[in-house]
């Protein structure tokens, strides 16, 4: 090759830029919200997993409250004495049956001071409803008729027995306790929560109660229970 000889140098061969077509766009479009809508399908069933547990958890944990209040309040239960306006005599407060119970506390729901008379009984087709009062010097009943029930336990039935001593060796439970009879309280209250629905649990509590006897009653036979 001569030196006067000019090169001349082929012209490289741009390749045409190819973009993405119609299709694969939809594609890519289509792929992605499939996804997003099986991610947020999966995040709705955590959550609303996630909301049905929490709202078990929070209504186990309303029942378990409710129930320790009225066991505070049994173990607190005092023997409230008034004059009787039938007989002038003086007469322990305590009304209890196998499906209802009314009594005397130290405990109040508002954290009151001075004594509050309770009632507990089970609503039709409710649930187990309570009541409260004051307890002035008087017998409680009329202003435990007048106040609103509260529901606290809805869905439960109530089932009450009360411990007796009729001698010193024997203890026993029995379906029905007046105080005005046995001029004391029992040594204990049994209580069955039970629930009427397929989906409630059961609960069961025992209180016993230290302060059964009045100190200025004296009952004929201490503890006696009914039928003596």
């Amino acid at each position: 090759m001569s030196p006067g000889m000019r090169l001349f140098k082929k012209p490289l061969s741009k390749k045409p830029q190819r973009g993405f077509t119609l299709i694969e766009v939809l594609l890519a479009l289509a792929l992605t919200a499939l996804l997003l809508t099986l991610l947020s399908t999966g995040m709705y069933v955590v959550a609303r997993d996630w909301n049905e547990n929490t709202d078990r958890l929070d209504a186990k944990l309303d029942e378990s409250l409710a129930i320790l209040q009225i066991e505070r309040a049994l173990i607190a239960a005092f023997p409230h004495s008034f004059n009787s306006t039938e007989t002038l005599l003086r007469e322990v407060y305590f009304d209890g049956e196998d499906d209802r119970l009314r009594w005397v506390s130290t405990v109040s729901p508002q954290r009151l001071a001075g004594l509050t008379a309770w009632s507990i009984d089970a609503v039709s087709g409710e649930g187990i409803g309570v009541g409260t009062a004051p307890a002035f010097s008087d017998d409680p009943s009329a202003r435990l008729d007048n106040v609103e029930t509260r529901v606290i336990l809805p869905g439960y039935d109530l089932e009450i027995s009360y411990l007796r001593e009729p001698n010193a060796l024997t203890r026993e439970w029995t379906d029905e306790w007046l105080g005005s009879e046995q001029g004391a309280l029992p040594l204990a209250v049994h209580i069955l929560f039970r629930a009427t629905g397929a989906e409630g649990s059961d609960y069961e509590l025992i209180a016993p109660i230290k302060a059964w006897r009045h100190r200025s009653i004296m009952p004929n036979s201490l503890g006696a229970g009914l039928g003596q």
